[in-house]
């Protein structure tokens, strides 16, 4: 295996455990990734049980054909998550998924590949999509993006305090030469903050900013969250890991609101069914333990919440 394939996979046992797994139950993998959460729901199901994997990036679908594609009890998509409603349906599943399982964010073969522009640790082009085929790269997007909108994708999406410096040394850049690569984008950014953070990469937050803005993961997730409910079966499962408070904020938000449906007077006699409640919250917030810290630097920041479709 080469190590673009390889994914250490965080809070594996807690997401398998909180689907409280059905062995002949339906089930959807929402970010494929490389497998590994696929692997274990495999492992859980008896050969009734059934698998849908989902995933935008083409090498991520590419590897579950390879690797999985024989299993008569998996199947894919490439596409987001956020349709996954339509996804459901067209395989007749609306209403009987047993549980669906989201693991957020990159992931690290996205990160290890030059090629694919994550990494502000590696030189190569400034793409950051996770589906190459689809929208603009991070090189496009920078070329006509004005002062204002980087501004505003920075301190929105990576919570940026030097947004605006950064985003004028970006267009001050541009006019001159076109930034296309990874660390032309780095050094921008270093030469652009007056004060650096220690421990902290000076491009960690423009990077994590552009990618989240390019691949809309907040708003698919946002969609996501509105619709999945139709594909849940009764008692189904909502398992999501969230690596940073923007994608954690919505998730708990999200599930409070589905957890404490309707508003509605005190004392007033309704049944259970009429108060809108849609969700249980099973887990509020589940972190890694020591042991998968130490051996994974990357779950140090997981958080994982578990809900029960009502």
């Amino acid at each position: 295996m080469s190590r673009s394939d390889e994914h250490q996979t965080v809070l594996l046992n807690e997401a398998i455990n909180g689907l409280a797994i059905d062995p002949k139950g339906r089930y959807v993998d929402g970010t494929f990734g490389r497998g590994g959460h696929s692997r274990a729901l495999l492992s859980a199901l008896d050969q009734e049980g059934q698998l849908l994997a989902i995933d935008k990036d083409p090498d991520a679908i590419a590897f579950a054909r390879e690797h999985f594609g024989k299993d008569k009890r998996f199947s894919c998509v490439q596409g987001s998550f956020a349709d996954i409603a339509a996804m459901i349906e067209s395989k007749g599943w609306t209403g009987k998924v047993n549980g669906v399982l989201l693991d957020l964010g990159v992931s690290s073969p996205q990160i290890d590949n030059s090629e694919r522009g994550f990494s502000f640790m590696q030189e190569g082009p400034l793409d950051m999509r996770m589906d190459p085929g689809q929208g603009e790269s991070a090189a496009q997007w920078l070329a006509r993006a004005s002062v204002d909108e980087i501004t505003h994708v920075f301190k929105t999406y990576g919570e940026e305090r030097f947004a605006k410096r950064i985003a004028h040394a970006i267009a001050e850049h541009r006019a001159t030469e076109s930034i296309v690569t990874t660390q032309q984008l780095v050094t921008i950014i270093a030469a652009a903050q007056p004060i650096k953070e220690k421990h902290k990469h000076p491009a960690t937050r423009c990077f994590q900013a552009i990618r989240i803005f390019i691949n809309r993961e907040l708003e698919d997730l946002e969609i996501f969250l509105d619709t999945v409910l139709d594909s849940l079966a009764p008692h189904g499962r909502l398992v999501v890991i969230s690596f940073h408070s923007l994608e954690d904020r919505i998730v708990k938000q999200k599930m409070h609101t589905l957890e404490k449906g309707e508003s509605l007077p005190r004392h007033l006699p309704v049944r259970h069914s009429e108060t809108g409640k849609k969700l249980k919250i099973i887990a509020k917030k589940v972190r890694a333990n020591e042991v998968e810290t130490n051996a994974n630097p990357r779950a140090r920041s997981a958080i994982l919440r578990i809900a029960e479709k009502s």
